[in-house]
Formats: structure tokens, C-alpha cells, sequence
């Protein structure tokens, strides 16, 4: 047998450490390749995860007409999300974005895509804070300042000094039903709605009887054939309104108020002065639980002891259902009631003086 020669043995040689030499490079480049991968890999999702969770919430907010891309940045540069690129791979493959709401959203670091993305599409804005407030059915003027100077919405005597100028809400429709009187203790009387309301923190004393006066507006608006009602009875709104702040504040029990109107416009009718309680007591410094004969005699034109008529103007804040009373009084030939003593808040109803008296007495043995 032959030999090999040398020549043909290195070149098979060659051959073999060149195989070996291409494979080894093909084997590092994998390695390189699986590095890279790996290493991106770990990168999308370092950038995809949530920041660190923390306890104060992110304010964030999103203008009418902004992007989903812009979105995407801003989140990123508040903090919200790592990276603003994936976000946005994120809400091409899940086809989201185009729902998202405008507003002002407090993001509490920590959440997750799927949770941020919810939150846009469901416009879960950030409430602004609020001054919330109730003043209840037949509350005075001087009642009202009172209450809401102690919860901190506004000065009393700010408050009572504009309510004395109506002509700063003159484009309110109703404050042109106030007429042109001199013996008004406060001219806004009767014409702020007891509601409870809730407005935007910081309003003025200004924005509170705004919102109060058109409550009041879209109140008497909302009666059905309201103004038909009204001229049928022969009155303007001004008298409506104070006669209903008078059942307002005579009645407790709210099915008799629409007697107790009855027994108003019966003595009006009857050229009998009305002498209800609440018109002497609206005069007082402080409500008393029972007049005494001195306080009956006080001088003035709300006093409906003395006077003939209505007074000037309402005495308190009358509710919707007073107001429906006042307007639709039920048919009687009532012209007296007196207050049960038994702890029921009703009234006894008479036609005479006579059955008033009697009823009088009724009153003081249920007190027994």
C-alpha cells in the first residue's frame, strides 16, 4: 500500500480545522443571537411592567382632541408607564385607543396597561372637590347665612348683604316678579329654593344664590300649566311665593297643606286679617315656642296681627309642595285652625269662631 503524501495530508488537514473553525463561528454568532434576543427580551419587559407602586396618586390630564400618541408620551412623562413606544405597540394589538375620554385623572402608580386602559376608556376622571351644602324647607334668609357660614361656604354678613341686591341676578327671569317695595326686610326672601346643592369649591356667596334662585326658577318651570294655574287665582308670583312660605312655615304634616291654603285665601277673601303666628315670629331676634299677647303687637307690615293682607313679601322659603298648595289650595269653608296639643303637629279646622273655640279647648285636653 501507497502512503499518503504530505501535500494531501495537510490539506486534509485544512479541510477539517476550516470546518471546524465555520462551525464554531456559526455556533458564536447563535450565542450572540440568542444574547441579544434574551437581552431584548429582558428590555420589553423592564419597559412594559408597571413603575413602582406608590401610595400618591399621579394627576394626569388629557385635553379634548389629544392623540393616542401624544397620550402615550405624556403618560410616559408623568411617570405613569416605563416606555411610551410599547404602550403604544400595546394599543395597536389590542386595536384600543380610539375610546379614550378628555379629563383630568389621578393614576396611582403601579397599574398595569390593562388598568390604565380601562380607566381612559371608561372616563374615570378625577372628581374636582366640591362645596356641598342643604338648607332645609323654611328656612329665613338670616337662617340660610347662618348655616352655611358655619360650614365655611360663605360670610353671613357677605350673604345677607347680597340678598339685598337683586339686581345682580336680573337676568334670572324670576327676580323681576319682585316688586318695587320699601318695607322688605330682605328682598331675596322666599326666592332661594331649600335644596340640597353642590357646587364647585371656592364659588362665591354670589354663585351659591345664583344656583339657589335658578333651582327656584326651574321649579315653579317644571308645575305643569304653572301660568294658567297662576292667573286663575288671580296671583303674581311674588304673592304665590308668600303665601306659600306662610303654609311653609305654619305646617308640619305635609297632606294639610293644601287645607291650610284654603283657610289663607278664605280670610283674605272674608276681609279678615290672616294672624298667623309665623309672620310674628319672622320679626323676632330668635323663634319663641309660644307668643306671648306683646309679641302680637309689634309694629310692622309683616305682622298680619295689626295688617290686612299679606305681608310683603314670603317670610321663609317655601318647598315645591307648599308652592303646589299655595297654587291649587283645596276647597273649604274653613276660616280657622288651631294646632293639636297631642304631640301630632295636625290642626283642628273650623268654619266659625264659635267651633274655633271649642276646638281650642279640644286642643288643651289632648295636652292632658
Amino acid at each position: 500500500m501507497r502512503g499518503r503524501s504530505k501535500s494531501a495530508l495537510f490539506g486534509c488537514e485544512g479541510v477539517v480545522i476550516f470546518l471546524k473553525a465555520k462551525y464554531f463561528r456559526r455556533f458564536i454568532f447563535l450565542i450572540i443571537i440568542m444574547v441579544i434576543l434574551a437581552g431584548s427580551a429582558v428590555y420589553v419587559w423592564q419597559s412594559t411592567k408597571p413603575v413602582a407602586t406608590s401610595t400618591e396618586p399621579v394627576i394626569f390630564t388629557i385635553d379634548k382632541g389629544t392623540g393616542t400618541s401624544q397620550i402615550a408620551d405624556n403618560l410616559e412623562a408623568n411617570g405613569i408607564i416605563r416606555n411610551s413606544f410599547f404602550f403604544k405597540v400595546y394599543l395597536k394589538l389590542n386595536n384600543e385607543g380610539a375610546g379614550f375620554k378628555a379629563g383630568t385623572y389621578a393614576f396611582v402608580p403601579g397599574q398595569s396597561y390593562k388598568e390604565i386602559v380601562t380607566s381612559l376608556n371608561n372616563g374615570d376622571v378625577q372628581q374636582a372637590e366640591t362645596l356641598k351644602f342643604t338648607i332645609p324647607e323654611g328656612y329665613t334668609l338670616k337662617q340660610m347665612a347662618e348655616k352655611l357660614d358655619t360650614e365655611g361656604a360663605t360670610v353671613n354678613e357677605i350673604f345677607m348683604d347680597i340678598v339685598n341686591q337683586p339686581e345682580l341676578f336680573s337676568d334670572i327671569p324670576i327676580i323681576a316678579e319682585i316688586p318695587d317695595n320699601t318695607d322688605y326686610l330682605f328682598k331675596l326672601e322666599g326666592y332661594l329654593f331649600p335644596e340640597t346643592y353642590e357646587l364647585a369649591k371656592g364659588s362665591t356667596a354670589e354663585d351659591i344664590i345664583i344656583r339657589m334662585l335658578t333651582e327656584m326658577q326651574e321649579k315653579l318651570d317644571s308645575i305643569p300649566d304653572f301660568e294658567a294655574k297662576l292667573k286663575a287665582r288671580g296671583l303674581t308670583v311674588h304673592e304665590l311665593l308668600t303665601v306659600a312660605s306662610l303654609i311653609e312655615r305654619e305646617v308640619v304634616v305635609p297632606e294639610e297643606r293644601p287645607l291650610v291654603a284654603s283657610v289663607i285665601y278664605n280670610r283674605l277673601e272674608s276681609d279678615m286679617r290672616l294672624q298667623i303666628d309665623a309672620t310674628v315670629q319672622y320679626l323676632l331676634d330668635k323663634q319663641k315656642e309660644r307668643l306671648l299677647y306683646k309679641d302680637l303687637e309689634v309694629e310692622s307690615p309683616y305682622n298680619t296681627y295689626r295688617n290686612a293682607g299679606l305681608p310683603p313679601g314670603p317670610i321663609a322659603a317655601p318647598s315645591l309642595s307648599s308652592i303646589e298648595a299655595a297654587l291649587s289650595p283645596e276647597t273649604s269653608d274653613y276660616l280657622f285652625y288651631v294646632t293639636k296639643k297631642d304631640g301630632s303637629s295636625e290642626h283642628l279646622f273650623a268654619k266659625t269662631y264659635e267651633e274655633h273655640l271649642k276646638n281650642i279647648e279640644k286642643s288643651k285636653e289632648s295636652a292632658e
